[in-house]
């Protein structure tokens, strides 16, 4: 039977996907089943490498996805689970060259395993990401708690003020989430119109904030695209220790954030 390799760079790369699980568990942005993350591997395999293993499950994809390969967490899968268990709930699928199924040919050792019900999005991000942004093979969603409380308030209706009022609480929110976040109306878990939405939010953002939901943000590897998360999140918890210590800060002006582009 045929086996997939693993080459040295994917296995660093799930090496950093395994650390930052533990992290956003310890953060408890993971509670039970939440969150999932993927990475476009396709650049590290051979068409040969990857075709002829596993049985295929047939799948509606964007049609430019033929061809990719594609690590990601399983459904269901707890994301703790990823610290020392990642074989089990998590797998490496390739997608047919008629992008209507995809085969399993690494990983998913889990009985009845499956991929996140999220595939179709992360899939089409990493589509738009090959078209745009190649740099960007990692996509990671989780649910940040301030995060998540900042997108049911009424600043959530005010993308701009709302990056500002978060940008000004110290200057490495701004030097490191540079382009901010966005501000991603709701659109029903799996679905396309989810994936639609944070496409678009990606076009000018570092970090989607799907309302009343989660965030996820795409970067090189899953170690960048945590620290967009885990620096924007600081952001908005300094804020809202601010207003329940019952005073609003006063923040960096606009010029000193201005100044502060030059780092970014």
């Amino acid at each position: 039977m045929k086996t997939l390799k693993l080459p040295i760079e994917v296995q660093t790369e799930l090496k950093k996907v395994s650390t930052v699980a533990g992290y956003l568990w310890q953060r408890e942005w993971a509670e039970r089943n939440a969150g999932n993350i993927s990475m476009n591997l396709t650049s590290f395999f051979s068409k040969e490498e990857v075709q002829g293993i596993g049985e295929e499950v047939a799948f509606d994809f964007p049609k430019e996805s033929a061809g990719f390969v594609i690590y990601i967490t399983g459904t269901g899968c707890y994301l703790r689970d990823l610290v020392d268990m990642l074989e089990e709930v998590s797998c490496i699928l390739y997608i047919n060259e008629d992008a209507t199924a995809y085969s399993i040919i690494w990983g998913g050792k889990r009985d009845n395993f499956g991929p996140t019900c999220e595939l179709i999005s992360h899939a089409s991000i990493h589509l738009f990401n090959s078209q745009h942004h190649p740099e960007n093979l990692a996509v990671v969603h989780t649910h940040p708690l301030e995060l998540i409380c900042m997108s049911h308030h009424e600043l959530f209706d005010n993308e701009e003020e709302l990056n500002r009022q978060i940008w000004m609480m110290c200057p490495e929110v701004k030097v490191f989430v540079p382009k901010g976040i966005h501000c991603t109306p709701y659109a029903l878990s799996s679905t396309a119109a989810l994936a639609e939405v944070t496409m678009e939010a990606f076009k000018t953002r570092n970090v989607s904030l799907w309302e009343k939901h989660g965030a996820t943000a795409t970067a090189p590897d899953v170690m960048k695209a945590w620290d967009f998360l885990d620096v924007a999140n600081k952001g908005a918890k300094m804020l809202m220790m601010c207003w329940a210590a019952g005073f609003k800060p006063a923040g960096l002006s606009n010029d000193q954030l201005t100044e502060l582009e030059q780092f970014t």
